[in-house]
């Protein structure tokens, strides 16, 4: 008679995790923050209301760790496609690509983030974060600091290394610069005021780089 294994209680955990983040998710995209609760999350989840407080202490912990994850796997699926880089150094870090080439790494980035907000599973919970830290400022700045600011960071980089090798005016603020790219596609995504395309994506680095003022 074969040995009785003892349940591997770490794959269990890994399971149960994953069926919150995922269960967490779905309510934010569906009923919006404010009307999703702990319990209403453990029972899509099909677990007890105490494993979720045993591992975070408010809803707002499980949501934001959920979509920390959710924005780390978009990360890696882009990265292969010619969007974010993985750093050469490991430890799952990601980067803005530098080919020498401002433009087409910018544009690579854009269209990357483009697919990000068009895509239903990051789209409806990305959403329901957004309009809940406008209006409450402890999430807000959770957002911004544990998502947002990284993201940026990421920018900043790749605009420092553009700006030491000539590519970009060596006055440039790059954190006004990285506006200049960013903000137009969160307006047009945000409002729906017109569709998100790599089209629209490739003109907002054209416009951002080049400028509008007539070319002498």
């Amino acid at each position: 008679m074969a040995p009785h294994k003892a349940p591997d209680a770490s794959r269990r955990s890994d399971r149960s995790r994953r069926a919150i983040y995922d269960a967490a998710l779905a309510l934010v995209g569906e009923n919006g923050y404010r009307r999703t609760t702990i319990e209403g999350i453990a029972a899509r989840a099909g677990v007890g209301k105490q494993t979720i407080y045993r591992w975070w202490p408010s809803k707002a912990a499980v949501l934001m760790e959920a979509f920390l994850d959710l924005a780390a796997r978009a990360a890696e699926q882009a990265a292969p496609e010619g969007g974010w880089e993985a750093d050469s150094r490991g430890g799952g870090e990601y980067g803005i690509p530098d080919t020498g080439d401002l433009a087409a790494d910018l544009k690579s980035v854009l269209r990357a983030t483009v697919d990000e907000l068009n895509d239903p599973l990051m789209e409806a919970p990305t959403r329901a974060l957004t309009a809940e830290g406008i209006v409450d400022a402890k999430l807000g700045a959770e957002f911004i600091e544990k998502l947002l600011d990284p993201q940026l960071a990421l920018y900043v980089t790749r605009l420092r290394a553009a700006q030491e090798a000539g590519h970009l005016r060596a006055d440039a603020d790059p954190r006004i610069a990285l506006e200049l790219l960013i903000a137009p596609l969160t307006h047009r995504w945000l409002l729906r005021t017109l569709p998100l395309t790599h089209a629209y994506a490739d003109t907002i680095v054209d416009y951002a780089l080049g400028g509008l003022t007539p070319r002498p």
